[in-house]
Formats: structure tokens, sequence, C-alpha cells
């Protein structure tokens, strides 16, 4: 254990389909029996360690946080590496929660479920579909799997993508590894995950940093984004709490299409919507993300 931040934080490990997963658990200094947990995780080809701000915030507030890396990246283990499998990782979450509720000084039927980018896309979904969750915070989220696809690849791109998506199935079944391509280029040329200069930017000033990140994701992790409907779940989460984070100039999660899924779910819900692009919750926007989310979660999280 050691103290980070000004909050205890405690490697920890669990399994999710057979496979390890790795992260942290954030304990609040002053905490009581039965704290609160917040079960929280990184987006596309990303790492906890992007995550560990927000929970810091919280932990300060009083809540205790998981946060881990999802099976293939950072610390966890799991084969093929850098592979973005929503399937596999809504059902990490889901371990993920029966992990909390066995930990000592957790309050089991207080639980809530954070996530960022294509994270807040499968905490929508676990929201959805697992009654455990008493609150949700989707933040600057993937919701609509198609729709933002379509905006990220252009219908002159589109047929090559296919191509080469349905070239990698074939080399598979043959035998070959999975194909690796960058996560973000600065080369318009590349088959990227992650088109675009703002992308590229922020992942080499964040990434390098550290060990465990790499600029590379399989290809069939983008045949897998395309097949995502995150939106079918959308208005399944209530009557669970949802606050949805959006930012106002958003391009890689178009805001429009974030908007509208927010007018489409159920109350209870809240909109918190900032100014910026979608890194700016990292950076600039740091503190109005964290706590408009740290408030809404001490308030559906109370006894």
């Amino acid at each position: 254990m050691e103290l980070i931040g000004g909050v205890m934080r405690v490697d920890v490990e669990f399994t999710s389909g057979g496979v390890t997963l790795r992260g942290w658990l954030y304990k609040p200094q002053t905490a009581v029996a039965g704290v609160p947990l917040v079960v929280m995780t990184h987006g596309f080809a990303g790492v906890k360690e992007w995550v560990a701000p927000f929970a810091e915030v919280f932990s300060k507030a009083g809540l205790a946080c998981l946060v881990y890396d999802h099976r293939g990246f950072g610390a966890s283990d799991g084969e093929p590496r850098y592979e973005v499998d929503p399937t596999a990782q809504i059902d990490g979450y889901r371990d993920a929660i029966t992990f909390a509720q066995t930990l000592d000084g957790v309050d089991p039927d207080r639980i809530a479920v954070w996530g960022t980018s294509f994270a807040g896309a499968h905490a929508l979904v676990v929201a959805a579909i697992d009654r455990r969750v008493r609150a949700v915070v989707s933040q600057v989220p993937l919701t609509h799997g198609w729709a933002t696809f379509t905006r990220l690849v252009s219908p002159i791109a589109m047929p090559a993508v296919h191509e080469a998506i349905a070239a990698d199935r074939l080399a598979r079944a043959a035998g070959k590894p999975h194909q690796m391509i960058k996560s973000a280029s600065d080369d318009p040329a590349d088959l990227v995950a992650m088109p675009g200069a703002e992308v590229y930017e922020w992942l080499m000033a964040n990434g390098p940093r550290i060990p465990t990140w790499r600029n590379e994701v399989t290809l069939s992790s983008v045949d897998k984004l395309q097949s995502y409907a995150p939106e079918a779940f959308l208005r399944r989460v209530s009557p669970t709490p949802l606050l949805m984070i959006v930012a106002n100039d958003d391009t890689l999660t178009p805001t429009d299409i974030a908007l509208t899924s927010y007018a489409d779910a159920l109350e209870p819900k809240q909109l918190e919507l900032l100014p910026g692009g979608h890194f700016a919750v990292y950076g600039e926007r740091f503190d109005q993300a964290s706590s408009a989310a740290c408030n809404f979660l001490l308030t559906h999280l109370a006894r």
C-alpha cells in the first residue's frame, strides 16, 4: 500500500474470463466500514494511468475506487495484446463489480461505474444490464458505434478498410497472427484506429510516459468497433441515475451524436456540457469534469 495524491492505493488483481486483470484500489483515508465504490477503467487503446487522476479526486471525497486495465492492455494479462473487444471489456466491468463486492470495508450495495470515451459506452451497457449498479458516469462517450465509425472513416476510405478487415480474417484463419495497426498517426495515408491530428498529438504527449502503453491495436479492434451498438442499451439504463459528460467540440466521439443519445436516455439523467474537444476532460477541463462526476456520485451513492 502506498500514499498517492493524498489517498491510499494498493495493487489488486481479479479474474475475468479466465484472465487476470490488474489495477489499483483507492481507499479514502477517513474511510469507515461500508464505503461506496466506483469501478473505473480506460478508453480505446488507453491505460489505467490516465484514469488515476479522477480516482484520486473521488477518493479524497470519500469514495473508494477500483481502477484497472482492460484485458490485453497495460498491466493486465490477455491475448492477443491490444485487442479492443467490447464484449470482453463489458464482462471485465461486471467481474470488477463482483470483485469489489468482496472487498473488506466496501458496501456491496453502493457500487457505481464510471467510464471514459470507449469505456463510456461500456459503462452505459453495464448499467443497463447489471442492476447492482447504483449510478453511472459516462464521460465523452462513444454512444453509437456505426454512426461514429462512419464519421471517422470517409466513404472513399471505407472499401479499403473493409477489404483489410476481410484479409485479416482470412490470414488469422490460416494461423497467422493478428494484423496490428497504429492507434493514431500523423500520416493521413496510414490505416489507423483513430484518425486525426488531435488524437495523435494527445497520444504522443501522454502515451510514451507510460511503460505499458503502445500506439497500436489489432485491426480486428476496428471490426469490433463498427459492430458495437451501445445505443441499443441506452434507454435500459433507467431507473439507474445517469450522468453524461459531453465536450461541445468533440470530433472523436462526436458531440451531436452524444447529445442525441442523451436526449434518448430516460430519466433520471443529468448532462454536463463542457467547452473543448474530446481530450479537454483530461486537461484544461479536468476540474470541471471530475467535480461534476464526484458530486453526482456522492449524491447517488449516499445511504
